[in-house]
Order: structure tokens, then C-alpha cells, then sequence
């Protein structure tokens, strides 16, 4: 059985589908999807059914992340959020209203039973952004950051690569495992568009919210796949851009 790691995917059903396809995934996979699977392009609602399918099929986890909270918001009267709506919340909206009302509450169920994050057998941490808490995420005072927090990858970012991790100035919050997977911050900002490793943390925001791919990698191996470049998939749409 693999464990393979997904993306943000931001209503690109399309890429989704393609990187099924590509990593030639069977029931015997476990996916690990790292959220955001909503907002930008025009096809959240579809990408939530094809969640809910393999869920029925495969080991599945399904972490939480800031637009599908966001999403979530805004069905619950909390319309009137204007930066969301121009950061991808109005393809949502808009992609919605054509769904009848059983499958909506079917999607929203889905949003409300997200994961914070998720630890494996192996000590790897799956979550969308981040946490703050020097002891870890189960000692995290605010779990909001868990899908709102860049601390984590920026501190990554700026490390310098040759500092042992026993050195008293090594970030404490790295310390607690194997490994870190996280999204939410993408990749296009340091002109990347395939998984990165700082430290012992991975991300997997490859943009496909913007004009790069959506990505799918094998935790163990880190062989990954990806989709087209999502706003060729999409032509005639702006998603996040």
C-alpha cells in the first residue's frame, strides 16, 4: 500500500482527475488530501463528489484547510467576507447555487468533519498550514492556525541549511517528527512549482490555484506526479489569478 500525498486543489477537478490517473491509483492506495478544496476554479462541487467517492473506496484522510472553513462560513450567513469572495470564494458561490439542496447539506456534512491534522505510525504530520506551539500541534493554544499559519514554512524557508538540529537556536517546533507535510502557502512565491523539502518539512502547494500544476507524491519514495498546468485545463477562467 502506498501513502500518497495531495495538494491543494481549489476546485480544479480536472487536475484532480489527472493526477489520479497519472499516479495510477488503485483502492489499495492510502490518500492523504492536505485540503483547500474549494475556491478558484469552477469545480469545487464536483471535486467534493470525487472526494466522497474515494472515501467509499479507499483509506482516506481529509485535513482542513482555510478556504473549505471559509466555504463553510459563508453557508452558515457569513456573507459578507469581500477578500474571500475575490480570492476564489465567488467561483464557489457561483458553482453552488447549480447544486440542489440534499447534495449541498451532503458537502457541507463533508466540510464540517475535516480533520485538523493527522499523525501516521511514522510520526509524519499532515496538515494544511502549520502550528505555532513549540510542544506541538496537540498543544497548540489556537487550532485556527493549523490552516492559517505560514510561520512554519517561512521559518523553513530561512534556515540556514547547515545548522545541526541540536543547535539551541534550531526551531524546537521541527523537533517532534519524522517529517511535516503541509499546503496553504504556494509554492509560485519562491517561483516553484513542484514539492519542495526544507528541513524535515515538505509542502505541497504547487499552485494549483494560480498557473501551475496540482500534485500528488508518495511519501515514502517521493516520486510524484502532477497535472497539466491548471489554468490551461481551464481556459476560459481566472481561478485565484
Amino acid at each position: 500500500m502506498r501513502t500518497l500525498v495531495i495538494g491543494d486543489i481549489h476546485g480544479a477537478h480536472k487536475a484532480l482527475l489527472q493526477i489520479l490517473e497519472r499516479a495510477k491509483v488503485t483502492e489499495a492506495d492510502r490518500l492523504i488530501f492536505l485540503g483547500d478544496y474549494v475556491d478558484g476554479w469552477s469545480e469545487s462541487p464536483k471535486v467534493i463528489a470525487t472526494l466522497l467517492e474515494l472515501k467509499a473506496s479507499n483509506d482516506c484522510i481529509f485535513i482542513q484547510g482555510n478556504h473549505d472553513e471559509l466555504l463553510l462560513d459563508y453557508f452558515n450567513g457569513k456573507t459578507d467576507n469581500d477578500l474571500w469572495f475575490m480570492h476564489g470564494g465567488k467561483a464557489s458561490v457561483d458553482a453552488y447555487a447549480q447544486v440542489n439542496k440534499m447534495e449541498l447539506e451532503i458537502h457541507l456534512d463533508f466540510l464540517r468533519n475535516l480533520k485538523h491534522y493527522h499523525i501516521d505510525d511514522q510520526n509524519r504530520l499532515f496538515i494544511h498550514a502549520g502550528f505555532t506551539n513549540l510542544h506541538g500541534v496537540t498543544a497548540e493554544y489556537y487550532p485556527r492556525l493549523f490552516y492559517w499559519d505560514r510561520t512554519l514554512w517561512e521559518t523553513a524557508l530561512s534556515l540556514d541549511p547547515n545548522m545541526s538540529t541540536d543547535n539551541i537556536y534550531y526551531p524546537k517546533r521541527f523537533l517532534h517528527y519524522k517529517e511535516i507535510y503541509i499546503g496553504h502557502t504556494p509554492l509560485t512565491r519562491i517561483g516553484k512549482s513542484t514539492p519542495q523539502n526544507r528541513a524535515n518539512i515538505w509542502n505541497m502547494d504547487t499552485g494549483a490555484a494560480y498557473t501551475n500544476p496540482l500534485t500528488i507524491m508518495d511519501v515514502d519514495t517521493k516520486e510524484f506526479w502532477q497535472s497539466d498546468n491548471v489554468n490551461e485545463l481551464y481556459p476560459n477562467e481566472n481561478g485565484r489569478n
